[in-house]
């Protein structure tokens, strides 16, 4: 009995080339999952909704630290409700009053007038449109608007433009139109060539910085963010405004209410900006062109990273995912996560401000999630599955208690081959070839028998925690210390095996009555048990297609020999001496003689359990009677031999064969 096998059809151990082959198995999937997730957010990413998503990212991001106003910035005169109030007039006011306010800021020594209201239809009264050309110079700028109207039929731009007489003497027409992002938030700098923030930039000399593309707004804070007074103030700035207030700066007029519109009550003019989404309040439209001109002059617009550059920073968040997850996914792959999905949002950040460049985090750290989602997905189903195979595969050897911990931390099940100091176990039912003759016409009952024998032995050593190897026929075999280490694995075999030894017994018991019951002869159980400690080899051993995890090596063969010898010294136990030595502190043992082992040529000395533990004086005696017996001085007729059998009663079978072997 070289080896003996357990765990049938179980998986190969990590060897060499089988790590290997697990490592490229993953790295495989790895790819493919990293590669689809990719491509898959790639094609995403030029849907609307994921340019929506990534626009949000915008807001955030370019709301955190905005930067600073210039202090010679523009200002705004605001079509307010004090204004209404001081001025006492219906809206639209009459033209002649705009005349009043150009002459004003012009007087306080204004630089460029932007005016953010359409004069596209004659008024009532032409006095007052004659006034308001009469004012309006080089130095003001009118807006204008287009619109693009959709219809089943076609589809159709329409420019609104001031009345041809207010631009006669110089004034400009600036396109106010803005474009909105689909969820209705102002984002993007107008693409006109004669917006009407370019026009003011154009008269009040400042030079609009180049853009390659579309470009994105750095709004540089929520509603009344700009210097603003009221349109009462600025028609009288001597007797309400500071010294100075309005030279040298540009001016734009429009409606500008003193109480932010909300975004659910909606307003006149008025527009949802990257900061609604921290304040739920609309910017009104003077306030956005102000910002248009600051963005335009300044170079502050964000510029939108192409297609190209989203696909690699989406390709990015997947390769870094794939080396966090590579090894292995676990707590520590979502701790560390946490910090690279941090690290995308303030790369985002940094080239926003720096570069003036957005490219979005939403591509990379959907990317990275995907990835790193997809592969702990794989690798729990793989724990799940692996969880599954060792309980199914060491169910039948261990007990629940430790295929739990077991399927817990597979770590603890090293295959493959490996060199471990293990307790080993044989146990036989003595004589069973007699009770199998005498049942052969019962087969039935005959393994009706066994079962009724191994079920509680087994059952004996799961609770001791030990190893189930197999059975063959009616003899069992099992070994401690491994697949999970057991520090005390020799105390609990001999502890087994003493409970083996009283199940017995009671089986013995049952079957008295049983046959008291029926009138039959009843079968008597005995066993015979063998255990050895000693270095083994345990593994996954046999053929590629098939292969068992196995013991061998010579403690095995010892132990299976001592089980055959019990027999031969009258006692139901025999134990190894390094087995004694380790459960000496459990146990006391008592040498009996020294055997060889086909194979060997050293002897071995064979011990038993003495149960109940004998006077200290009777354990002296043995020794002496054992010495005696090995210088070759020791008879049958020894007093000793006699004395011993009364101290020692468990052992009087040994006694009385010594005498005999000594006659």
């Amino acid at each position: 009995m070289a080896a003996f096998n357990v765990l049938r059809g179980h998986t190969g151990g990590p060897s060499t080339e089988t790590a290997a082959r697990r490592i490229r198995r993953r790295r495989t999937r790895l790819s493919l999952l990293a590669a689809l997730t990719v491509v898959v957010l790639s094609f995403a990413s030029l849907n609307s909704p994921f340019s929506l998503v990534e626009l949000r990212s915008f807001d955030y991001l370019s709301t955190v630290s905005p930067p600073p106003l210039r202090k010679d910035g523009p200002v705004i005169v605001a079509i307010d409700e004090p204004s209404m109030a001081e001025i006492g007039s219906q809206w639209p006011w009459p033209r002649a009053l705009h005349k009043r306010l150009i002459e004003a800021l012009r007087g306080a020594g204004a630089k460029a007038i932007g005016i953010d209201i359409i004069f596209a239809e004659p008024s009532v009264a032409p006095e007052n449109d004659a006034a308001l050309a009469a004012a309006a110079g080089p130095d003001v700028v009118l807006a204008g608007d287009e619109t693009l109207i959709e219809t089943p039929q076609a589809d159709q731009f329409v420019r609104t433009e001031p009345l041809a007489r207010f631009i006669e003497r110089g004034a400009k027409t600036g396109i106010a139109s803005v474009q909105l992002s689909g969820d209705g938030t102002l984002r993007q700098v107008p693409a006109y060539a004669d917006g009407f923030a370019a026009q003011l930039a154009r008269t009040a000399g400042r030079q609009e910085q180049a853009r390659s593309g579309p470009a994105l707004l750095q709004m540089f804070g929520p509603a009344r963010t700009y210097p603003t007074v009221s349109y009462y103030q600025a028609l009288d700035p001597g007797q309400f405004l500071p010294e100075g207030f309005f030279r040298d700066r540009v001016v734009i007029v429009g409606l500008s209410l003193q109480n932010a519109p909300t975004l659910q009550a909606g307003g006149a003019d008025a527009f949802a900006t990257p900061f609604t989404v921290h304040t739920g309040q609309l910017v009104a439209g003077a306030e956005i062109q102000a910002t248009i001109f600051d963005n335009i002059t300044q170079g502050l617009f964000i510029e939108r990273a192409g297609r190209p550059i989203v696909i690699v920073a989406i390709a990015l968040g997947a390769l870094l995912a794939a080396t966090m997850v590579f090894r292995s996914t676990g707590w520590l792959t979502a701790a560390l996560s946490v910090l690279v999905l941090l690290l995308f949002a303030a790369a985002s950040y940094a080239l926003l401000r720096l570069g003036h460049v957005f490219v979005s985090p939403v591509g990379p750290v959907l990317s990275y999630i995907g990835v790193v989602a997809g592969q702990t997905g794989l690798d729990y189903a793989a724990e799940r599955r692996s969880r599954r195979d060792i309980t199914r595969a060491f169910s039948r050897y261990l007990s629940p208690a430790l295929v739990e911990r077991l399927a817990n931390d597979p770590s603890q099940l090293k295959l493959g081959g490996e060199r471990r100091t293990l307790t080993v176990l044989f146990c036989d039912v003595r004589g069973f070839t007699t009770i199998s003759e005498t049942l052969k016409d019962d087969p039935e009952q005959l393994t009706a028998l066994i079962n009724r024998l191994l079920t509680p032995l087994s059952e004996i050593v799961l609770e001791s925690g030990g190893t189930i190897d197999k059975y063959i026929g009616d003899c069992l075999m099992a070994f401690w210390n491994a697949p999970l280490d057991d520090p005390d694995h020799a105390s609990h075999a001999v502890g087994a095996a003493l409970r083996m030894l009283e199940a017995i017994e009671a089986l013995n018991a049952e079957l008295q009555l049983e046959a008291e019951d029926d009138g039959s002869k009843p079968h008597v159980l005995k066993i015979g048990i063998g255990i050895n400690t000693g270095d083994c080899v345990v593994g996954n051993m046999g053929s590629l297609r098939r292969f068992d995890y196995s013991v061998l090596g010579d403690s095995v063969n010892l132990s299976s020999r001592l089980e055959g010898e019990s027999k031969n010294y009258s006692v139901p136990l025999l134990i190894g001496e390094q087995t004694a030595r380790l459960s000496a502190a459990d146990f006391t043992s008592a040498e009996l003689d020294s055997i060889t082992v086909k194979g060997r040529t050293a002897l071995s000395p064979i011990f038993t359990i003495l149960q109940p533990e004998p006077s200290p004086q009777a354990l002296a005696n043995h020794k002496q009677l054992l010495a005696a017996k090995y210088a070759g001085t020791l008879h049958a007729q020894d007093p000793a031999l006699y004395q011993l059998e009364r101290e020692i009663p468990q052992l009087g079978g040994y006694y009385r064969l010594l005498r005999s072997r000594l006659t």
